[in-house]
């Protein structure tokens, strides 16, 4: 006999835990389904223990560009499996607190994968059918396939955050997020790393300025970035893998790389496969994404609703989820009346140091024929960055000419992934330059050089 609910969530990650509790709040019964430990990709296996292997790779690299000016550590070094270990401080007791929430708001909480058996139904392992008013997918995401040779060899950006040991050969293939941060990482943790990426650059949502003058920090620490080379397999050695490519630059030439270890860092898509989504008449689009309306309702299935990388409407951010979350359970609770508004969403790589990136992008802003200022800049002799001894660090802002609002800011160097946040609340609350320039920010902090960006 099946358990019936209002809301069924297939998923635990954020955009899971917002909608649950909030449900639960308004007196609605609620049922949580996910086949892997609750806690969800940002805090399990993503942007929080990454940060947490970044803060050991920041130190090294504050002691690296400090020696000599008054600073001597000679023997600062990783110890790697310590790291691990610090970082499963965090992530350890995720799942056992989230069980723990979920019951004491009275959440039904089931460690299974679910299916989808009907419109309005999931059948989880074992047996159990759960059926619902509303069912709301936030499964998360899961790295894209490649289809070459050899890729079952690969480990996972989430497996390279459980190694008990780093390899001294490192390869990423891809050239995002993942292959930025966590080549930074690994360099710093003594490794030789080499990132393969089938495109023209590296960091490709980000500013091109910038991530060009990102790229000597790469150079500085030893990453060998090969762009224009596209991976055709990997074949296992008697030292390690052989990782097989294509060079498109100068006419195109065989590439080979040895490597201890192959990290798939291409991109992840949403983690849908597994969910039997025809069964409940959900249909998917050419890329295989949810048909959503703009209240992220399945277009075929009214009973449906997506959040986070499920839905893939938003940036793929952590806020995104939990603010996809928020308008979903309003819908559920209004009607539909509510759309998510992405405006003055940041983004940040936390490479060392970071970039980040908010609104339009000077091509963004050119195509849309938008009348705009410009003040870009590489200034590794403002105070910010001598401070600490940082030679990379450098901002493109935009402002438009008859409102005078902030358009878009793009910023690299000390304190980027935190001085963002201010522009992206310029954008999303219509701020214009001159406010921002007439705050009196605390000084010397990274945002008291806003006024000087401006």
């Amino acid at each position: 006999m099946a358990k019936n609910y209002d809301l069924i969530v297939i998923g635990s990650g954020t955009a899971a835990m917002v909608a649950s509790h909030r449900m639960g709040a308004a007196g609605r019964t609620v049922a949580v389904a996910d086949y892997r430990p609750f806690g969800g990709t940002c805090a399990l296996r993503g942007c929080d223990p990454k940060k947490m292997l970044v803060t050991g790779a920041q130190v090294i690299d504050d002691v690296w560009r400090m020696t000599g000016r008054g600073v001597a550590a000679a023997d600062a070094r990783i110890l790697w499996r310590d790291l691990i270990a610090f970082k499963r401080t965090f992530t350890g007791p995720v799942p056992e607190k989230q069980e723990r929430r979920y019951a004491d708001k009275g959440i039904d909480a089931y460690h299974a994968q679910a299916r989808f058996v009907g419109p309005n139904a999931v059948e989880l392992d074992g047996g159990d059918r759960l059926e619902a008013r509303h069912i709301l997918i936030a499964a998360g995401a899961r790295p894209a396939p490649l289809g070459f040779t050899g890729e079952e060899f690969m480990i996972t950006n989430e497996d390279f955050l459980e190694l008990e040991e780093l390899p001294e050969r490192i390869v990423m293939v891809g050239g995002g997020y993942i292959a930025a941060e966590f080549s930074h990482i690994a360099a710093r943790a003594g490794a030789k790393v080499t990132i393969l990426q089938r495109g023209e650059r590296l960091l490709a949502h980000f500013d091109p300025d910038l991530v060009r003058w990102l790229m000597e920090k790469f150079r500085d620490v030893g990453i060998d970035v090969r762009t224009w080379t596209c991976v055709e397999g990997v074949e296992r050695t008697n030292d390690g893998f052989l990782v097989r490519a294509w060079a498109n630059a100068n006419g195109g030439q065989p590439v080979t790389v040895e490597a201890d270890l192959v990290v798939h860092a291409a991109g992840r898509i949403p983690d849908l496969d597994s969910l039997d989504l025809q069964a409940a008449g959900v249909e998917r689009d050419g890329r295989g994404y949810l048909k959503l309306n703009e209240f992220l309702q399945s277009a075929s299935n009214p009973a449906v609703y997506a959040a986070g990388d499920a839905a893939r409407i938003g940036p793929p951010l952590t806020p995104v989820s939990s603010h996809d979350a928020k308008v979903v359970v309003r819908n559920l609770l209004d009607g539909n009346r509510h759309r998510p508004d992405y405006r003055g969403v940041p983004s940040v790589a936390f490479t060392i140091p970071p970039i980040a990136g908010v609104g339009l992008s000077e091509q963004e802003a050119r195509e849309q024929g938008r009348r705009f200022r410009m003040q870009s800049q590489k200034v590794p002799d403002w105070y910010t960055a001598r401070r600490l001894a940082e030679t990379v660090y450098g901002f493109k802002v935009l402002v438009e000419e008859d409102s005078g609002c902030i358009l878009g800011a793009h910023l690299v160097g000390p304190h980027a992934d935190e001085v963002i946040n201010l522009f992206g609340l310029a954008i999303r609350h219509g701020l214009t330059a001159d406010a921002l320039k007439s705050t009196m920010f605390a000084y010397p902090t990274g945002a008291s050089d806003i006024g000087c960006m401006l």
